[in-house]
């Protein structure tokens, strides 16, 4: 019984390591902007380890030394990708300081190479932490790059990726386990009381200024609205009203004139509000932030 039982414990191992294996996929997201060769010189790094990895780009527009939205923007893509798959985050105004360099393993078997400075907080929320190790520098870090201090892109964390992602290491090999809890960033969760749902605005849906808020689905059909009902939305930043309207709910953009209002479950399943081939954030000057809230109740 005793064998039988190590037998079965190994096996149940063996495939948790199999769920998990690294698959070839890097994908890189970045504050860098594509101005120059910062991101080019990261994926020159991890080809270098090897050619035969699949390189891609989550984004390289996250706002300078906004930590927030490159959380954000993770907690928006990971999801989509298959497990094993390695993505590089960098947006570190705290290059070269104590701040530690990670690596996260997901619940759902993604690997997160980043600072940890605050951009894993809505990873670690979302899909859960089944580890985190630090990255040993003293074996993960680019050949002949330890008088540079300010690039840690691309001669720590592409170059530990992109080992991960090809199996020259293995997760284990990255570093020590440092803990299960993450650097996190204070944001307000939706929540629902006495027929009034509140949230926040965590970002905006940039190329067209609609509003993403982080009251799911789920939470909203506590309110019993659905599409063709009106809900009233209330937009405050720092306690002061921006916003009091009543918005009438749509499936798709085409059930609205062009130029109203209208609130909408976006693509991550969450509720947000548009102007209809308009600018929402520009008409209203509503933005996103910590310290931006919305509150919404049955019209």
């Amino acid at each position: 019984m005793k064998t039988l039982y190590k037998f079965l414990v190994l096996l149940l191992l063996g495939y948790r390591q199999l769920a998990f294996a690294q698959n070839g996929i890097v994908v890189f997201q970045s504050d860098f902007g594509l101005k120059d060769g910062a991101v080019s010189a990261m994926k020159g790094v991890a080809m270098g380890v090897s050619p035969n990895l699949k390189l891609f780009d989550l984004t390289h527009e996250i706002p300078a030394y906004d930590i927030w939205e490159a959380a954000y923007r993770l907690y928006q893509t990971v999801p989509y990708y298959p497990a094993g798959t390695v993505f590089v985050s960098v947006c570190d105004p705290g290059v070269g300081t104590d701040r530690h360099s990670v690596v996260l393993l997901t619940k759902t078997g993604h690997y997160i190479v980043t600072p940890d400075n605050g951009t894993l907080t809505l990873i670690a929320d979302k899909l859960g932490i089944q580890e985190v190790r630090e990255i040993d520098e003293a074996v993960n870090r680019l050949t002949n790059s330890n008088e540079s201090y300010t690039f840690h892109g691309r001669d720590v964390y592409a170059y530990t990726a992109a080992r991960l992602a090809s199996r020259t290491i293995t997760f284990q090999q990255v570093g020590n386990t440092v803990r299960r809890t993450v650097v996190s960033l204070p944001y307000q969760k939706a929540d629902y009381a006495n027929g009034v749902l509140q949230g926040n605005i965590p970002i905006l849906d940039v190329q067209y200024g609609n509003v993403w808020t982080n009251i799911p689905k789920a939470m909203l059909e506590k309110l019993g609205v659905k599409s063709g009902d009106s809900v009233r939305v209330k937009i405050l930043h720092q306690n002061k009203t921006i916003y009091d309207k009543a918005v009438r709910m749509v499936n798709t953009f085409g059930e609205a004139a062009v130029g109203d209002d209208v609130a909408y479950i976006n693509s991550l399943l969450n509720f947000s509000v548009a102007v209809n081939q308009g600018n929402f954030s520009d008409k209203y000057k509503v933005f996103s932030g910590a310290d931006w809230t919305i509150v919404l109740s049955k019209q």
